[in-house]
């Protein structure tokens, strides 16, 4: 994992807002937002214990992969060039997930 990866996901579970080449993670009234190349491709709103919504924002990239895989019970696996998040085939479109 990259240390951007890492910090940025740090940032966005501890609601901070930073911005990391790349990456920016933006927090306001208790919902952080993490886009990537300015594509948002995560959300989690602090306020409702902790809700978390995934996208790939349209880009099936090794690093929109390496970002969303970095998140708590984030699972996205890739096989004949279709995205699986957590063991389901998935479109990319925002998904909420447990945390």
């Amino acid at each position: 994992m990259k240390i951007v990866t890492k910090n940025a996901v740090a940032c966005f579970l501890n609601g901070e807002t930073k911005t990391f080449t790349n990456t920016q993670v933006v927090t306001e009234n208790k919902l952080s937002k993490m886009y990537l190349f300015g594509n948002l491709i995560a959300t989690l709103d602090h306020n409702v214990g902790g809700v978390m919504k995934i996208s790939n924002a349209g880009w099936e990239s090794n690093t929109t992969k390496e970002r969303l895989n970095a998140l708590p019970n984030v699972s996205i696996q890739q096989k004949n060039w279709k995205w699986y998040l957590n063991g389901e085939l998935w479109d990319g479109r925002f998904t909420e997930i447990s945390i």
